[in-house]
């Protein structure tokens, strides 16, 4: 295990903290759930057991870079990076890839210079020549608050399309969709009235074998379709159950589980941040889609906990998939945010090489999706 810590202090109060042990995470429980309560656009994939669990299975010795400020004690900014060589260029990207739909770090409302403070600690550090965050939604704390503070030269790429819900009632819902489409979910719902399933949340005590559940659900579901092959790994298990355990237990997340005759037939993990829950995760009986209409299923439990949590909205993550649309959600257009080191010329080529690669691949998805096609049977065949 790497033992290195730098730590550096200025004056008023301020400290800046560059973490790269193995362990670093193990003593900021306390302080990372206190800092997410005061960052109106912490997402689940910044709470403390996402990124502690995700380290703990994928991280590699001597790569961590976190970064922590603090005011007279106080944790008021953190930005959890680690250290990878891209394109020949060590480059500091967000914990969490590829599994978080968000990156972004932590920046406290309350703290005007905590940003600042955050960039200096960042260009203080060696060894790396750009900073590269890629799924930043709108508003995000990178997005205002880092990128201008960034005193370097700053590239915007085009990333992931999420598509959200307000999260009302759903007969309000309901209420606002087309006749055509009205007409449609009413039965459906009606269909799962019927049905007779039995729903309830899983606690934090049985994560390991809710997740069980949910990922051999989730490998039927996808059997012969494609589907993420990472998701069936030990490792990805490990990592999931981990997370979802200490999630579970601070509020950050739910696994839903559905069953029919005492029978679980379906799973759905529920991610739940400041302002928005999102269904990460879900599987189901291939058979329970001849009976009910999943989305609809899934949608009727979601809604209702982010209204008991006080959420105004419903994020369907990333994708746009037909069964999303029909729900008429409003969209929220990601993007990548790439810091250059200032005076850095490798820097400035890695970003312009991603910006290229980024945008040819934005182009092949959205004027050749019989490419997509191809990858989702080539994975199906593996």
């Amino acid at each position: 295990m790497l033992r290195e810590s730098r730590t550096e202090t200025t004056v008023l109060g301020w400290s800046a903290e560059i973490r790269r042990t193995d362990d670093a995470f193990d003593d900021l429980a306390a302080d990372w759930t206190g800092l997410m309560g005061r960052c109106a656009t912490a997402t689940p994939f910044q709470s403390y057991p996402w990124l502690r669990s995700w380290w703990r299975a994928y991280g590699q010795p001597g790569r961590l870079r976190l970064a922590l400020i603090r005011l007279d004690g106080r944790l008021v900014a953190a930005a959890p990076l680690r250290l990878r060589r891209r394109f020949g260029c060590p480059v500091l990207t967000p914990l969490g890839e590829p599994f978080a739909d968000f990156t972004d770090v932590l920046i406290a409302d309350d703290v005007p210079g905590a940003a600042g403070r955050l960039v200096t600690a960042l260009r203080a550090d060696s060894g790396w020549q750009a900073v590269d965050l890629p799924e930043m939604r709108p508003g995000s704390a990178a997005d205002v608050l880092l990128d201008q503070a960034w005193p370097g030269r700053r590239w915007r790429t085009p990333a992931s399309l999420c598509l959200e819900l307000p999260a009302r009632d759903m007969a309000d819902l309901v209420r606002e969709l087309p006749a055509h489409s009205r007409k449609t979910v009413r039965r459906r719902l009606n269909q799962l009235g019927r049905a007779g399933i039995e729903v309830r949340e899983a606690e934090a005590a049985e994560a390991g074998r809710a997740v069980a559940d949910l990922l051999r659900l989730h490998a039927r579901q996808w059997q012969g379709r494609g589907g993420n092959p990472a998701h069936l790994t030990v490792r990805f298990h490990e990592f999931l159950a981990e997370a979802v355990r200490g999630m579970v237990a601070d509020g950050s997340a739910a696994l839903i589980e559905y069953r029919l005759d005492g029978r679980l037939v379906a799973s759905s993990l529920v991610l739940v941040g400041r302002g928005l829950a999102g269904g990460y995760l879900f599987g189901a009986e291939p058979e329970l889609r001849d009976r009910v209409d999943v989305t609809t299923m899934l949608l009727a439990d979601v809604l209702p906990l982010a209204r008991r949590r006080g959420l105004p909205t419903i994020s369907m993550l990333r994708g746009a998939e037909e069964h999303k649309r029909r729900w008429r959600p409003s969209e929220s257009v990601h993007e990548g945010l790439l810091l250059g080191r200032p005076g850095s010329a490798r820097g400035a080529a890695y970003a312009l090489a991603v910006v290229a690669m980024r945008r040819a691949r934005r182009t092949a998805r959205d004027h050749a999706p019989w490419l997509r096609a191809v990858r989702d049977r080539i994975r199906g065949r593996r």
